[in-house]
């Protein structure tokens, strides 16, 4: 039995992993695995004005729960801006070509006979999502107002977002 260790008869030896070309691909997706796997995509942000409140909250948590890195590349208003209360800071950050735009909440204009009316409880809930450095920069600048208040890249903006590291 001692030429089972030492390559003795084939009746003991195990098939090289070259021989066994399942077991091959079974070993090198799991080492993919285990390095980590492919990345998660990256959503990005070139030009978005914002929309309905509800409707970005949704599409964020979905972004949030599979993972995905946010680049905000472009402009990001109104509601696009959630995407910084709802995705973790971590995996979100910012070109130079990235600017956000803030304003208070208002109904949606068809309810309103097309007239913007302000919503209070839609500027609270807002202002909810946000972290501390937005909520800050909000209050230094007049608090949600009707007018857009808009913040470009530069040190204002990395106070809040980290600059892509691969996009400087």
């Amino acid at each position: 039995m001692s030429g089972a260790f030492s390559g003795g008869p084939a009746i003991f030896r195990r098939p090289s992993i070259a021989r066994r070309p399942r077991a091959a691909a079974l070993l090198l997706s799991s080492a993919v695995l285990l390095a980590g796997g492919p990345a998660a995509a990256d959503y990005r942000i070139t030009r978005d004005h914002g929309g309905l409140v509800e409707e970005y909250k949704a599409k964020y948590a979905r972004i949030r729960d599979r993972g995905e890195r946010v680049v905000i590349d472009g402009i990001c208003n109104s509601a696009c801006t959630l995407v910084l209360g709802i995705v973790p800071l971590n995996r979100v950050c910012v070109t130079p070509k990235a600017s956000l735009g803030f304003h208070e909440a208002y109904f949606d204009k068809s309810w309103t006979f097309g007239v913007r009316v302000a919503s209070y409880a839609g500027t609270a809930d807002l202002l909810s999502y946000y972290p501390k450095t937005v909520k800050d920069w909000i209050r230094e600048h007049g608090g949600l107002t009707p007018e857009m208040k808009h913040v470009k890249n530069g040190p204002e903006l990395w106070a809040m977002i980290d600059p892509c590291p691969d996009e400087f």
